[in-house]
């Protein structure tokens, strides 16, 4: 690993020009300035003009797909108050247990902690203001595209497969529905501008096999505690795996940490970056936030700079007006 003093590292940030040749995805939308996934942070997001929008994807119970970030729904819905009886044993509650009138009902509120009901970005939009609702795959797309078309834009979309082991579970096909409503829209095609991701490599072999896509996969990787998926990430970050990763994805999403560990105010550089270029993997990672940011750097524009030059193609931000400003 490579070792960088704070010193030089703050005289490298300070010069460096922004990267403009990088991939910026809105992730969740513009979600550090309103809640995540809502049409309106799609729309904001969209007039920052990124290269992608993300939007993350779950199912309802009557197989609809919905754009939220998690399985569960309490963290960005006021279910718990409108319908405090349709809780799992283990206490939270799951798109997956409503129809998509059900989720329509509710309010969207910015992403706050289950037990205390505070948010989790103080100082983003305050929870529980104004009337924000779950909104559908489709809605997004159309959005999108809309926007494209008024704006004269080419703004493509990035969305996420959540969960599919648990979609499996609960007698759920994810991955057909996704496609579906890809083929539905022309994403199919090869000709629009999309990239598909997923914590889950069997979901994407799999995704891979069944449908054959002419567009690409990103394989996102996390650590193991957050128990994204079935996988071990640890081997995944290896060469080996990492090889495995390029016979059926085009580039990885890892966690920026795994690209650049933070040593007190300074960094290292890890080698994975170089090994995935060496595979001919893409390098999208995630996310930078300008209110969570690493004792190494003062802003996202600053992170990137140090991204890019390490030969990470694209981030994942939730301020996605700030890379290139």
């Amino acid at each position: 690993m490579r070792f960088l003093p704070l010193c030089i590292l703050t005289i490298l940030v300070s010069c460096a020009s922004p990267p403009q040749q990088m991939t910026i995805i809105a992730h969740r939308g513009a979600s550090g300035y309103l809640p995540e996934h809502t049409l309106e942070s799609a729309s904001m997001a969209h007039a920052f003009n990124p290269d992608f929008i993300e939007p993350d994807l779950v199912m309802t119970k009557d197989d609809v797909l919905v754009v939220l970030h998690d399985i569960h729904i309490d963290t960005t819905t006021n279910v718990a108050k409108v319908f405090p009886k349709k809780k799992r044993k283990d206490g939270r509650y799951y798109a997956i247990d409503f129809t998509l009138k059900q989720l329509k009902s509710l309010k969207v509120m910015e992403r706050g902690n289950v037990k205390s009901g505070k948010a989790i970005y103080e100082d983003r939009f305050p929870r529980g203001r104004a009337n924000f609702e779950v909104a559908t795959f489709r809605e997004f797309i159309e959005l999108v595209e809309g926007l494209n078309k008024s704006r004269k834009m080419n703004i493509g979309i990035y969305p996420e497969m959540k969960s599919p082991s648990f979609h499996r579970q609960n007698k759920k096909d994810i991955l057909k529905e996704t496609w579906k409503v890809l083929n539905d829209y022309g994403y199919t095609s090869g000709k629009k501008k999309i990239f598909l991701q997923c914590f889950d490599s069997s979901a994407l072999k799999e995704f891979k096999k069944r449908f054959n896509p002419k567009f690409p996969m990103i394989q996102l990787i996390g650590d193991n505690s957050w128990k994204e998926s079935p996988d071990d990430y640890t081997k995944m970050l290896t060469p080996k795996g990492l090889k495995e990763v390029s016979s059926y994805a085009q580039g990885i999403g890892p966690w920026f940490p795994q690209l650049i560990q933070p040593v007190g105010r300074s960094y290292r550089i890890t080698p994975l970056a170089k090994v995935a270029k060496s595979l001919g993997l893409k390098i999208h990672t995630y996310t930078l936030r300008e209110d969570s940011l690493p004792e190494y750097v003062d802003s996202v524009k600053g992170l990137s700079v140090i991204l890019a030059r390490e030969g990470v193609d694209g981030v994942f931000t939730d301020f996605p007006d700030r890379i290139r400003e």
